[in-house]
């Protein structure tokens, strides 16, 4: 907390209060993007929204620890075990079929197994990549809300 005057997390693993200034819900449901200025978000439930009836496949993930080069960008589309870019040299292979609609950035230091980026098996007519999903509207939604009641707390958070 003392990096920043005020210091919002996303999801779970950070405490409002101990961590942060306060923690925003990241997990799918009624509680997504509800703001707490105490507590904590709901665990990791360890399995991503399902896309097109697709949930853990859809992840591209790092097979080691190193440094992520990517292969493709967003938007591209890519064949079930195409390499979309490597980690310490691995390739990283994308499971499934269809539209990389999130990569980190090349290049990028990870550990094993952390997510990199994601596929939506979706055909492209079904989704547009230009637009913000619905959970990251919401949660996007949680940070404004949490920078105005910073900006209106007596306690202090941002400055005025």
């Amino acid at each position: 907390m003392a990096d920043a005057p005020l210091v919002i997390a996303l999801g779970p693993g950070f405490v409002a209060g101990r961590d942060c200034h306060f923690v925003v819900e990241t997990q799918r449901g009624h509680h997504l993007g509800r703001v707490y200025s105490c507590g904590e978000a709901a665990p990791d439930s360890g399995l991503p929204g399902s896309v097109g009836g697709q949930t853990v496949l859809r992840l591209l993930r790092a097979p080691c620890s190193g440094v992520f080069e990517a292969a493709v960008k967003i938007g591209d589309r890519v064949r079930a075990g195409e390499s979309v870019g490597t980690v310490g040299g691995q390739p990283v292979l994308a499971a499934i079929a269809g539209t990389v609609r999130g990569l980190l950035w090349t290049p990028t230091a990870v550990c094993s197994g952390l997510k990199i980026g994601d596929v939506d098996p979706r055909s492209p007519e079904d989704f547009d990549l230009r637009s913000i999903s619905d959970k990251a509207r919401a949660v996007a939604g949680g940070v404004i809300e949490a920078i105005l009641s910073a900006r209106q707390s007596p306690r202090g958070g941002l400055s005025r």
